[in-house]
């Protein structure tokens, strides 16, 4: 009788860790980070403990929920993919309704945590959710501009932050959200030129599967993060960040700049794993910034 119950309790574990897997850990993370910047910098040196600690686990449970929803949406095409095959759904250890019905619960009671701290930080919730899965996800299988409505719900979590300090909307939270939104676009582009060939066995139209020369591509991975140096300025100017934010964020645009640059004259995937390595020290280094020096 001892071997079935040893069986069970060797099972659960794996079983949560799948679970956890579906949520996307990492990118939930960093959407807690660029909320907790938006409150930070919004809070005008107010801080709720209590309205922080709630507007953190709301938006982890949404960000999760939405990252469940989208991989139960896709578990055909994910199944398609060399980088995708083995999440839990397309490898079948996670059944589909399991995942729908726990995709479900944690947005609904992600949306009913931000409904208790006002109404605006709910609607910018269901806004980044129903964006995401209801709109960003179908786009996928249809035109290349999914990148760049995809970058909206991305860009919506510093903009909740904002709004659950100040229960407003002001031109400081648009300039983070808009930092946000155009990091997105090159940090996309260099993964969709990595994983370019997945795309396209999934029959995905992503502008890195549509460009195969790469000019299109490099244009516009310049063009974003050229666009990024003067916002992050003005993000700074309105977040009341001192001169090392200032020049830090320049000689952080120049090294985003210099990346997209370089994957412009070769378009190698080595340069484009150079630039999303540039892309991920970039984001928390420019946030950390804006936080200390204020």
């Amino acid at each position: 009788m001892s071997a079935p119950a040893t069986s069970v309790v060797a099972v659960s574990p794996a079983r949560a860790i799948d679970f956890l897997e579906l949520t996307k850990p990492r990118i939930t993370f960093l959407v807690l980070v660029t909320t907790a910047v938006g409150y930070i910098v919004g809070a005008r040196g107010s801080f709720d403990a209590v309205a922080f600690a709630g507007l953190l686990v709301g938006t982890a449970f949404v960000s999760g929920g939405a990252s469940v929803l989208n991989q139960y949406w896709e578990r055909e095409v994910d199944g398609q993919m060399r980088r995708t095959r083995s999440r839990p759904l397309p490898s079948g250890r996670v059944a589909p309704g399991d995942a729908l019905a726990f995709g479900l619960l944690l947005s609904a009671a992600g949306l009913g945590l931000l409904a208790s701290i006002n109404g605006l930080t709910y609607f910018l919730g269901i806004a980044a959710l129903a964006s995401y899965v209801a709109i960003y996800t179908p786009l996928k299988r249809v035109t290349s501009l999914c990148t760049i409505v995809g970058a909206v719900p991305g860009a919506l979590p510093p903009l909740m932050g904002w709004a659950a300090a100040r229960n407003s909307l002001d031109l400081g939270g648009w300039a983070l959200f808009a930092v946000l939104f155009l990091w997105q676009l090159p940090h996309f582009l260099a993964i969709g030129w990595m994983y370019r060939e997945d795309y396209a066995c999934a029959g995905f139209p992503m502008l890195t599967v549509t460009d195969p020369d790469g000019r299109a591509t490099a244009r516009q991975m310049i063009l974003y993060c050229a666009a990024l140096v003067p916002v992050t300025l003005l993000a700074g100017t309105l977040a009341h960040a001192g001169i090392a934010y200032l020049w830090g964020a320049t000689l952080l645009g120049l090294a985003f700049m210099a990346g997209s640059m370089r994957f412009a004259l070769t378009k190698s995937t080595g340069a484009a794993r150079v630039l999303f390595a540039v892309s991920v020290i970039y984001l928390p280094v420019l946030l950390a910034l804006m936080v200390w020096d204020r």
